[in-house]
């Protein structure tokens, strides 16, 4: 099924995938990694953009943001593909798209799957077999989250700073998240709904979005089976 347009709401966190074109990679050597994440900071703050949790691989980026405003997200991402295509170009001595298309997004439940979703994100090199455990890769906000580990880029949402009264215990109940592996309930769910751009969340979240966005938010049910011949 192809996707629907991309929506926004105000306030709401967002799944967000952007790939290489054609699977190419975005990354090239250590420089390249901190000149996207310096920049995404830079369009991030001048479009009022909160990104919340991140994980950078070589052919493609995971967030995990809230925009405060409806063009908050689409202008960070514009100003920072410009930007970091020119560098990308320039540095390589190449030509051409570096992006694959439009980039994908998704509104999220916040109760019910934001920190489930940040863990998906930092756990990305890990299904990927790149690393055993995401403190073992470099270009994640893990590190962050579990380590303490200064990141201007970060704006730590509301739940994460739920976690604790401290930064100490905040970092200790994060880390033990990861003791337990994600569902492949919750796996497949943000999986489908990203590819998708269907809401993530309960019915009652899908149908108040529905009815403030005055579209659909989630597939169709299916159909009952045919009463046909077997």
């Amino acid at each position: 099924m192809a996707r629907l347009p991309r929506f926004f709401a105000p306030d709401i966190p967002l799944h967000v995938i952007q790939r290489g074109n054609n699977r190419q990679k975005l990354f090239n050597h250590i420089a390249d990694y901190q000149v996207y994440l310096d920049w995404m900071k830079e369009a991030a703050q001048e479009h009022e953009c909160a990104i919340h949790a991140y994980v950078l691989m070589p052919d493609h980026g995971h967030l995990l943001v809230t925009p405060k405003h409806q063009e908050s997200l689409p202008k960070t991402f514009q100003s920072l593909g410009r930007r970091y295509v020119q560098y990308f170009n320039s540095t390589y001595e190449r030509t051409g798209t570096l992006w694959e298309g439009r980039y994908r997004a998704t509104l999220i439940e916040s109760e019910t799957y934001l920190l489930a979703c940040s863990r998906y994100i930092e756990l990305n090199p890990v299904r990927a077999e790149m690393v055993r455990h995401p403190r073992d890769y470099r270009w994640s906000s893990y590190h962050y989250h579990a380590e303490g580990k200064s990141v201007p880029l970060l704006s730590p949402h509301k739940l994460y700073q739920r976690l604790g009264s401290t930064a100490a215990e905040r970092q200790q109940a994060y880390r033990t998240l990861f003791r337990h592996h994600l569902s492949g309930e919750t796996l497949d769910a943000i999986r489908e709904a990203t590819n998708k751009a269907w809401v993530l969340g309960s019915d009652k979240f899908k149908d108040r979005l529905a009815k403030k966005l005055d579209r659909r938010v989630a597939p169709l049910p299916r159909g009952r089976p045919s009463l046909g011949k077997d």
